[in-house]
């Protein structure tokens, strides 16, 4: 997949996704493989205001490379404004949202709400493109509705106004994320396209990434909710896409530790305060399906100490040691296997 200098065979993205891809989680996922990461989507607006959450969300470090800034909004000044503005970050590419379908953005006009506006989906990527030297790429879903599925349409649009890659989610916009993805309408896009296409949705696994490619012929795929408390998902694909052979299900020792590590990375990046209060989000996915677990994830979202935090998962760590003794933990397939109708999100 050939993105400006950018040239990755077949990689195996972070999909950006409000409160979760930030610093900490991208870095946490680079380590475990992910070829590319994405900024959590930034609002042009908050930016040419000069929001300092917002400008925040535009920090990154080397490790990441290569990355892409998302910025999403619904009016071409907005956008070449904010633009101008996220290109100073110096990401590798610069990738416009048009597809969250939350009342927080296509409520608003953007996001996949521009799905209904093709001329003006193509008026702000033309505008975009010709405001910053750096490759822009956008994100979208296939339609409005099951009635208006329009990405046939919309893809030769976004093409023409300088578009090098196309990121294509499964669904429709009033779908959200119920039901399964539609991986059909991607092959269907990738057979037209003359830019690359990224698929996306219902990534599950690393078996659901060999899928998407045999079944979509996309140049790359994009996982989201499925990386979530499974940062292992990006090493699992792209070892299995790469040789055929599986890696071994992460055990409840290396769940605990990446939950460590992420909270070291989040209060290192964000402080403690805010460093723990982000994470209490993350601890059901990384512990999930293991022994009493209640119990253990009662007291982490209680405690405010990072230090206090990390013994509370190190005495866990400890009782599932026991756990395996006897014989009540198998493997990790339990917590990776049932989720998929657990996790909306913003993305």
């Amino acid at each position: 997949m050939k993105i400006g200098a950018l040239d990755i065979d077949r990689p195996v993205m972070l999909a950006p996704m409000e409160d979760v891809t930030d610093r900490a989680f991208r870095q946490l996922c680079k380590r475990h493989g992910a070829d590319v990461v994405y900024t959590e989507f930034i609002s042009a607006e908050a930016l040419r205001r000069g929001v300092e959450k917002s400008l925040r969300k535009l920090k990154t470090d080397a490790i990441e490379r290569p990355f892409a800034i998302q910025i999403f909004g619904n009016s071409v000044e907005s956008m070449v404004e904010a633009a101008v503005i996220a290109e100073e970050y110096r990401p590798d590419y610069l990738d416009i949202n048009f597809g969250c379908p939350t009342k927080k953005v296509a409520g608003k006009g953007a996001g996949a709400a521009l799905l209904r506006e093709p001329e003006k989906m193509a008026q702000i990527s033309e505008a975009v493109v010709k405001a910053v030297s750096i490759p822009v790429t956008a994100k979208t879903r296939i339609g409005w509705d099951l009635e208006s599925i329009n990405i046939l349409d919309i893809l030769p649009r976004l093409e023409d106004a300088g578009i090098q890659a196309l990121a294509l989610h499964g669904r429709t916009r009033s779908q959200m994320y119920k039901g399964r993805a539609d991986w059909s309408w991607i092959r269907a896009a990738k057979e037209q396209a003359r830019i690359p296409i990224i698929a996306n949705g219902d990534i599950w696994s690393a078996e659901d990434a060999v899928a998407m490619f045999a079944e979509t012929g996309a140049d790359g795929v994009m996982i989201g909710r499925g990386s979530i408390g499974n940062p292992f998902i990006f090493e699992q694909a792209k070892q299995l896409i790469q040789t055929g052979k599986p890696m071994p299900m992460p055990d409840f020792r290396q769940r605990i530790e990446a939950a460590i590590e992420h909270l070291k990375l989040s209060v290192q990046f964000k402080g403690e305060k805010y460093g723990v209060l982000e994470m209490r989000r993350h601890y059901s996915t990384y512990l999930k399906g293991l022994p009493m677990v209640s119990r253990a994830r009662n007291k982490l979202v209680r405690e405010d100490g990072w230090e206090q935090l990390i013994d509370i998962l190190l005495a866990y760590r400890q009782e599932c040691e026991g756990y395996a003794l006897e014989g009540k933990i198998h493997d990790g397939a339990e917590y990776l296997n049932d989720h998929s109708d657990k996790l909306i999100l913003n993305y």
